[in-house]
């Protein structure tokens, strides 16, 4: 099992504040956090990268359809997600799927990213023998509605696996 650390200054001054806290999220849709999207609507793209400048849009994107998601607002994470026509962007297009309970649609969006790298990064860190695969995490969750000591795990996974899947968005969007 490899360390997992997750800072929130690592990601710039605009991020920064966005990301503090805790980031564990309902299995499901939750409730929307009206201070982080009072906080995250008005930002643009350059705004939220500042000062790093972005070059790839799409993972740019991606990070933030990753932060409405943090912010429980499935709506406004898909129509991000589902105009990205990446890798990532279906990634977070099958997380999102699989907080609304769409389980099936979820699976559909993981096949679509494909054998993502961060799939490797995510066996290491929740010691899966190394080996991280969505759709057993898409049924694991869809159990853990009835098993609240499946739940409590599935939320620190779910955890994990958004801040390595938004690190590896950020780092594609300026390139470092």
């Amino acid at each position: 099992m490899s360390d997992h650390s997750f800072n929130s200054v690592d990601y710039g001054p605009r991020f920064a504040p966005l990301l503090a806290g805790n980031r564990e999220r309902s299995l499901t849709a939750g409730a929307i956090d009206t201070v982080l999207t009072n906080r995250l609507a008005p930002l643009s793209l350059e705004a939220a990268f500042a000062p790093a400048k972005i070059v790839d849009r799409d993972a740019a994107l991606a990070c933030f359809s990753g932060l409405w998601l943090l912010a429980d607002d499935l709506d406004a994470s898909h129509r991000i997600s589902q105009d990205l026509g990446t890798p990532e962007g279906s990634f977070w297009h099958g997380i999102m799927h699989r907080r609304e309970g769409d389980f099936g649609n979820a699976k559909y969006w993981f096949r679509r990213a494909g054998e993502h790298p961060v799939f490797d990064l995510l066996g290491d860190v929740v010691d899966v023998a190394g080996e991280w695969d969505p759709y057993t995490f898409v049924d694991l969750c869809q159990r853990a509605a009835r098993d609240e000591s499946l739940a409590a795990q599935c939320r620190r996974w779910q955890q994990i696996e958004w801040e390595v899947l938004f690190d590896y968005c950020y780092r594609l969007a300026i390139d470092s």
